[in-house]
């Protein structure tokens, strides 16, 4: 009986997240090699909200799929600063921007 009441609400849960989530690319001064890919991978694949983490070396960009609330612009750009690169611009993209 519990899990025939479980599954619509995860069901329910499931469907909100994409619909909450925004997209985010910041521009990365300092990124030369593959261990600073990994470097950022491994950064943000650890940070709470983050639901996909794209980094390109060669456009010097991180992309972030996000939940709404977290992680700030703010908490981004730190988590950046901290692993040893600049972000330089921020862009949060919109949802027609990103389907395209």
């Amino acid at each position: 009986m519990k899990k025939i009441l479980l599954l619509p609400l995860l069901v329910a849960l499931a469907l909100l997240i994409p619909a909450n989530a925004k997209t985010i690319e910041v521009e990365v001064h300092g990124m030369t090699c593959a261990l600073c890919v990994d470097t950022l991978n491994r950064t943000f694949n650890k940070m709470r909200g983050v639901l996909k983490v794209e980094v390109s070396m060669k456009m010097k960009k991180v992309r972030l799929e996000t939940n709404s609330a977290q992680p700030t612009i703010e908490m981004i750009k730190q988590a950046i600063l901290d692993a040893g690169f600049m972000p330089t611009k921020v862009t949060i993209i919109s949802d027609e921007e990103v389907k395209d």
